[in-house]
């Protein structure tokens, strides 16, 4: 099984929320075919940052987003 995952990011309303500010300005890093390189971005990302306290990055793992078992969604079978 792939196992990708998410880095993305961007400024909070609040330090203590993970609460986007502003949604279209989500910073989308990239997604990567492992954890290793997924935590690469994301440390790279934390520290060009780090002088803002209201700027985060994440690292979401998409393969948990989907369980293969689990039939498709009809919306899924039609390719939309």
């Amino acid at each position: 099984m792939q196992r990708l995952h998410l880095v993305f990011g961007g400024e909070l309303v609040s330090p203590s929320k993970n609460q986007f500010k502003n949604v279209d300005d989500i910073h989308i890093v990239g997604i990567y075919p492992d954890y290793a390189k997924a935590y690469d971005a994301w440390k790279a990302e934390a520290h060009r940052t780090v002088d803002n306290a209201h700027m985060r990055y994440f690292i979401a793992h998409l393969h948990r987003l989907r369980d293969e078992g689990t039939p498709a969604s009809p919306t899924e079978e039609l390719g939309v």
